[in-house]
């Protein structure tokens, strides 16, 4: 190669700007997370040294203390439930809806598409507490049903414009084929578009999970004890003593929250950034 061609292929310097900013702003997000992962090791005594103790010798009594107390494990379990299983719910309904929006000849249909993704923008409080009225006079609350679909209420408009994205960047051609060869709009939808956006529905359906597994509010407010998710556990340890916070229990079990849903999200990163580029691309 020419001396030229390869004087072309060194990074300039608004490439090296851009990769500096971009390793600062990693820094800075990652910065609180990786704080709280190195207290959670810490002795209660070592937590609150001024300056900051960088050396200490670790210490995994505090894990074990509030595996059993706070009942982590079973509210892990509740989480896992209740973050899968609203995102299936949320994936059946809201590839359905994606579909008839991007398919079926209904009037508007990119302008109710963006009402329903703009409900999204409705304070969450504004939904809990009547979801609760409504649960205890059914005498649901508590219950893991009632949390799935309670989540759905927000998971749901984001399923519809993502799968409607993936809908509309398919050739209609492949329907118009499966509806000559006899089958229906149901079966052409099941049988040919369904499998072949079967990359789409992972990656929402993974977009679904993170979303469901943080949330709060209305796991604060609709359950009790049997169904509570982790983030709930989380608050309750906040406000556990009479001095404060208990950093240690904080950020132990703030790192058994965190840890799982960074491993899902590293493994399937590649369908996750796929699923939202091309949804947004036809969206």
């Amino acid at each position: 190669m020419s001396t030229q061609a390869r004087s072309d292929e060194r990074p300039t310097l608004g490439h090296r700007l851009r990769i500096a900013g971009g390793l600062f702003a990693c820094a800075v997000f990652l910065f609180p997370v990786a704080w709280m992962v190195v207290t959670s090791f810490k002795m209660p005594r070592d937590i609150f040294t001024t300056p900051p103790k960088l050396f200490f010798t670790p210490t995994v009594d505090t894990y074990i203390q509030y595996f059993g107390h706070a009942e982590v494990m079973k509210r892990m379990a509740n989480t896992v439930i209740v973050a899968f299983g609203s995102g299936l719910v949320s994936i059946v309904a809201g590839a359905m809806a994606g579909y008839a929006l991007a398919r079926l000849p209904i009037r508007g249909a990119p302008t109710i598409g963006v009402i329903i993704l703009l409900s999204r923008g409705v304070p969450p409080i504004a939904l809990a507490v009547p979801m609760f009225l409504v649960a205890r006079k059914l005498g649901l609350t508590d219950q893991h049903i009632t949390l799935i679909l309670a989540y759905c209420t927000f998971l749901i408009p984001y399923v519809m414009w993502l799968m409607r994205g993936f809908f509309l960047s398919l050739p209609p051609e492949l329907e118009e084929s499966a509806l000559l060869d006899g089958c229906s709009r149901f079966g052409a939808f099941f049988r040919i578009i369904l499998p072949i956006s079967m990359p789409g529905l992972v990656s929402t359906l993974i977009f679904c999970v993170i979303l469901a597994w943080e949330e709060l509010l209305f796991a604060l407010v609709l359950t009790n004890r049997n169904a509570t998710t982790i983030p709930v556990a989380i608050a309750g340890i906040a406000g556990d003593t009479v001095n404060g916070a208990n950093w240690g229990a904080l950020t132990a079990v703030g790192t058994l929250t965190v840890a799982p849903v960074v491993v899902f999200a590293l493994a399937v990163q590649k369908w996750l950034i796929k699923g939202i580029a091309d949804g947004a691309i036809k969206g």
